[in-house]
């Protein structure tokens, strides 16, 4: 499907974790949001300095965890904060990656490339349509999962947790 998923078990899959500072299966936490890759945007990222990846790797973990990375901001032209795209620069390169957090439960990692042009900070409509096809494909995974059920069950799991506290005095 062109997808690998986090808690994959291959040992190369493992490595490349490694080395972009994403957390095995082992170390993730029930609250840990999934992360998936959408088409070949892991094999992209790989390919990156070994700097970059540790700032993108650690960008990604943020989200995983809630939050978001100085870094991440928001894509133009997809409607909000739910398209973020962290953007690194090294060596007199700059590299992005553009993930979702629309979907429930899930963050895609749509695409991962170096920019070439050197006309302005603008992203070159080739990798915006590329994002958008990815983004569909996310869309299409997503609609398949159970993602969203799985959302729906920690959130009553949490809430009877919390109901079930005494009240502090």
């Amino acid at each position: 499907m062109g997808f690998a998923m986090l808690n994959s078990s291959c040992v190369l899959d493992e490595y490349r974790r490694n080395t972009i500072s994403l957390p095995s299966e082992g170390e993730m936490s029930d609250t840990d949001t999934p992360l998936e890759f959408i088409g070949a945007s892991e094999d992209d990222l790989f390919e990156f300095p070994q700097e970059v990846k540790r700032l993108i790797g650690f960008a990604l973990r943020m989200a995983q965890k809630g939050g978001k990375h100085p870094d991440a901001k928001p894509l133009a032209g997809f409607g909000g904060a739910g398209v973020l795209e962290v953007v690194s620069d090294f060596d007199g390169d700059t590299f992005r990656a553009v993930y979702t957090v629309k979907f429930k439960g899930v963050i895609y990692v749509l695409h991962a490339f170096q920019k070439k042009s050197k006309k302005g900070i603008k992203t070159p409509k080739a990798e915006i349509d590329k994002i958008k096809s990815r983004l569909k494909q996310a869309q299409e995974l997503y609609a398949e999962s159970d993602y969203e059920k799985q959302g729906q069950i920690y959130k009553e799991q949490r809430q009877r947790v919390r109901r079930s506290r005494p009240a502090k005095r």
